[in-house]
């Protein structure tokens, strides 16, 4: 799928929900002709292997949210379903946080205190790819450990954006990622490490998108 297709994607997609989005340069769609703006960059496989899908969003001239999706499938197909992922996983996380349109049914928020700040965090679900027909369930002290992380953290008063992903492979060997604000935050990592995960006859991979935003006083 060309820049041009997912453009095209990508303005249906907001237009469903009432945000009016204009193209530019290089792949972009802006808000009223400035930020946040988002583009979508699709990679596919070579030899029917797996592709990427980059999903970008700036914040501003300087801040930018990065995040890719894996697709599943050869040309198209393998868009798509990249496609699906971002859109279950990210999308409205990032219609709440940055175009401030709320689908509830889709993602929860939150009050989280930190650090004497009350700040809005923005929680998608936890996607399953690998096992997704199964009743797999997510520990619910998985957000806790983060956001006891969170409490130690020095934050800046912006927005800030975490990606959490668990795997676990049938051969009991898991891995565990956290990334803040597009960096990697090993306290983060330890913390939702040592979950109790559950563990499966077959693999799996678990994520989550995260945006907090300071609250005005």
């Amino acid at each position: 799928m060309d820049n041009s297709a997912l453009q095209k994607y990508l303005l249906r997609l907001f237009a469903r929900h009432e945000v009016g989005l204009a193209p530019g340069t290089d792949g972009w769609l802006f808000t009223r002709g400035s930020y946040p703006a988002i583009r979508a960059t699709w990679h596919a496989g070579t030899d029917d292997s797996v592709g990427r899908l980059d999903i970008d969003v700036a914040l501003d001239a300087e801040r930018r949210i990065e995040e890719s999706f894996a697709g599943m499938g050869s040309g198209e197909v393998g868009c798509r379903d990249a496609l699906r992922a971002f859109e279950r996983n990210l999308f409205y996380v990032l219609l709440a946080a940055c175009w401030r349109v709320t689908d509830e049914r889709n993602l929860r928020t939150e009050a989280w205190s930190i650090d004497t700040r009350v700040w809005d965090a923005f929680i998608g679900p936890f996607t399953l790819r690998g096992d997704e027909d199964d009743a797999l369930v997510i520990p619910a002290g998985a957000m806790a450990a983060v956001r006891e992380a969170f409490k130690r953290e020095p934050l800046t008063v912006q927005l800030h954006w975490v990606r959490l992903v668990h795997g676990f492979r049938a051969d009991a060997r898991t891995r565990t990622e956290v990334f803040l604000d597009n960096e990697s935050w090993p306290a983060a990592t330890a913390a939702l490490a040592d979950v109790a995960w559950p563990v499966h006859e077959r693999d799996y991979t678990a994520r989550c998108s995260v945006v907090l935003d300071v609250r005005d006083d």
